[in-house]
């Protein structure tokens, strides 16, 4: 038995040129399964929960085959990969819902700035008590999947100094959030944002990692993981999901494995360790020297992935998922994202010309998914 999985994926929509174009209120009316952001140029959809990673490539990948067909019919329209305005637009927020209060407090309060695409990988943990000690591990271990989903290195046509510009620039909210001892602590300290306004409402908890469910904060049933960058690659989504999963197996197969418990470092030099290695990350994603959790170590992001997949990949095998795991391995060996992006810039110094072929690239690999693994699947 596997964990559920789900995705939210944000995605931007424009031209084959690389413009993005604000389309979302009218993919909202025309097609079921999609959602809008506050800012129009982006459109979310979501993946039912799943446990087999093949129903997961598939859920992937078909909803985005019926909204590539849809921008087609009604003007030369695609979706264009990265996790920021690769190429301007940063002056200008368009509403999607104007008479929207929260659009209005998210646009007046962040500007652009949250104008960004990306995944939020789901995992299904009904224990409450076993999803706070998940949701400590996984904070203090989030920067590695930045690391590995890094798609922003462009803002405005330039280079920004940042391989994930998006989280360098994301308006973390609360500024200050706590590593969960229990439930109960979750439950009080939500209640006490929400008294002092410095949440808005439930859902305004913006950070790397946070518990989820149907009625927050009492009933939880999954960590949600925030993150990443937009991993367009459904394959490489899949490879950085069942790292998570294999670690939450680990996880739960030793209880101790728990920063509160064995980190040699307080419950609040653990929470500034993983706010600084996630800024350290967002500039320099896999080649960032980050400082361990477990007692403070340097170590560079890849080297520390590297040690956590010789960790976890017994447990994935134990359970059958392998294959889906070994693509970290090409992510760790060709450079995430961002890094292909910036060698691509390097030998051309033309961001658009970069966006244009792997607008093309990806494209083509969604319908040869869709050809030859989900046709079958189906």
């Amino acid at each position: 038995m596997l964990l559920s999985k789900g995705f939210e994926i944000e995605v931007y929509t424009g031209t084959p040129e690389g413009e993005i174009v604000g389309l979302s209120d009218r993919i909202v009316a025309d097609l079921d399964g999609f959602i809008i952001e506050p800012d129009s140029r982006n459109v979310e959809y979501t993946t039912a929960p799943f446990t087999s990673y093949d129903r997961l490539l598939c859920a992937l990948v078909l909803p985005r085959r019926q909204l590539r067909a849809y921008l087609q019919r009604i003007g030369n329209y695609t979706l264009i990969p990265g996790s920021t305005l690769s190429l301007g637009g940063t002056d200008t927020f368009y509403r999607s819902d104007p008479s929207n209060p929260y659009h209005t407090y998210i646009e007046q309060t962040y500007g652009t700035n949250v104008v960004t695409a990306s995944v939020h990988i789901n995992i299904g943990i009904s224990d409450p008590e076993l999803l706070m000690r998940a949701c400590r591990l996984v904070r203090v271990e989030a920067p590695l999947y930045l690391a590995l989903s890094a798609a922003s290195p462009f803002l405005n046509g330039e280079p920004t100094g940042y391989h994930s510009t998006r989280w360098g620039l994301f308006p973390k909210t609360p500024k200050h959030v706590p590593l969960f001892e229990s439930h109960a602590h979750h439950i009080q300290w939500v209640n006490e944002q929400l008294a002092q306004k410095t949440m808005q409402n439930v859902r305004h908890l913006w950070s790397a990692v946070r518990p989820n469910g149907d009625r927050r904060p009492y009933n939880l049933n999954r960590l949600e993981l925030r993150i990443c960058d937009l991993i367009i690659d459904p394959i490489a989504l899949l490879a950085v999901t069942s790292l998570i999963e294999a670690r939450l197996w680990q996880l739960i197969s030793d209880p101790n494995l728990d920063p509160l418990t064995m980190s040699a470092l307080s419950s609040q030099e653990l929470v500034e360790l993983a706010d600084a290695n996630e800024m350290l990350v967002a500039k320099s994603s896999l080649d960032a020297t980050l400082r361990h959790w477990q007692d403070g170590r340097s170590i560079t992001a890849s080297e520390w992935i590297e040690e956590l997949y010789g960790e976890v990949h017994p447990f994935a095998k134990q359970r059958g998922f392998t294959c889906f795991l070994s693509p970290v391995k090409k992510i760790l060996r060709e450079g995430n994202t961002a890094q292909q992006w910036l060698r691509a810039f390097e030998r051309e110094p033309d961001a658009r010309a970069v966006l244009v072929r792997e607008i093309e690239r990806v494209e083509q690999q969604e319908l040869e998914l869709d050809r030859y693994l989900c046709q079958a699947v189906a």
